[in-house]
């Protein structure tokens, strides 16, 4: 017997996803060059809750997401570009979008990109900001205005501020 549930997705399409019978979280490590200034950063600026902790290791709450701050000695090096690597958050209401947005103002933690809307008046619209944590780190933070381009709109191929061409020809 399979374990596979066929998905519906908003555009009408469908996918394979295993059966869950609990909620998924979401997980990701990124390297950090000491734990206070990512304290700082993520606890008191951003609002995440923290757990866990020790002098290499800091585990975070990022709106129910565990983020895990790594120490690492290797140089961290401010990206070129928003591209490739980049992690974020998508709202479901626009109104958390901003909340985080003005927290982000309030705290002054500094936008790498400021806040603006890509794609305007069609299904890709939605509203973006990018932050850059003091490791060098990019959060992308983003609400679209139609939840099914977030998975779906399969008959576009505008992905970010790049053309298509360029993400392919290096």
């Amino acid at each position: 017997m399979s374990n596979l549930k066929i998905i519906e997705t908003p555009t009408g399409r469908t996918s394979a996803s295993p059966m869950l019978t609990s909620t998924v979280l979401f997980h990701l490590a990124f390297p950090v060059s000491n734990i206070s200034d990512t304290k700082a950063y993520y606890v008191e600026g951003l609002g995440c809750t923290s757990g866990r902790e020790n002098a290499h290791c800091l585990i975070l709450n990022l709106y129910g997401h565990q983020l895990v701050a790594h120490v690492t000695h290797d140089l961290l090096e401010p990206p070129k570009s928003i591209y490739p690597r980049h992690f974020g958050l998508i709202f479901s209401a626009e109104a958390d979008w901003e909340r985080l947005r003005n927290r982000v103002e309030q705290q002054q933690l500094g936008f790498f990109h400021p806040p603006k809307k890509r794609f305007q008046d069609s299904l890709l619209e939605h509203k973006t900001f990018f932050l850059a944590d003091p490791f060098h780190n990019l959060i992308e933070i983003k609400y679209y205005r139609h939840p099914e381009a977030i998975f779906g709109a399969q008959d576009y191929d505008a992905v970010g501020d790049r053309p298509a061409t360029e993400a392919s020809s290096g």
